[in-house]
């Protein structure tokens, strides 16, 4: 049943990179196509830095902590996938290791990754991003959903259990 998660990641990763492939070969850098009129775009981006741009050019910190991060999603993945109780969980890290493995990819090929995914509200241009991003994202709001329901899982068990309790 675990290759189902790895099978989820590399989906991911695979239409993240085909995506980011189109992107960089058809499109100029800063090149825009506009998807629904000026609300939502595809614009050719390179971002050297994490999410909204933030410390730009750290490649190698980067990188080193995306490997700490994929190695920590493998070990929790496998760890998390045998228990019956918790289905969401192990989707939820595969999309979170699709997206961080397409991103590591273009950082360590590239310096930079591709971004392409532009949204504007108004005046308020939201941070240009890719396919790996929002899986990330996804996932993470995933992780948190679970974690709430575990923890009204394990609220409702200690509750039913309270009665059973020798006086």
């Amino acid at each position: 049943m675990a290759v189902v998660y790895y099978l989820i990641a590399l989906i991911v990763f695979l239409v993240d990179q085909g995506a980011k492939y189109l992107i960089a070969t058809r499109l100029e850098l800063a090149e825009e196509i506009p998807v629904i009129g000026n609300f939502f775009l595809i614009t050719s981006h390179r971002n050297t830095g994490a999410a909204f741009g933030i410390l730009p050019n750290q490649r190698w910190f980067f990188i080193v902590i995306t490997i700490v991060v994929v190695v920590a999603i493998i070990w929790y993945m496998n760890r998390v996938r045998k228990s019956s109780s918790r289905k969401l969980l192990p989707v939820a890290l595969s999309l979170v290791l699709g997206g961080a493995i397409g991103n590591f990819l273009d950082r360590a090929l590239n310096g930079e990754v591709v971004d392409f995914l532009q949204f504007n509200f108004g005046s308020y241009t939201f941070p240009i991003f890719n396919v790996a991003d929002s899986c990330i994202v996804i996932g993470v709001a995933l992780i948190i959903l679970d974690s709430l329901m575990d923890m009204n899982r394990t609220e409702s068990n200690n509750k039913s259990n309270e009665g059973n309790e020798p006086v």
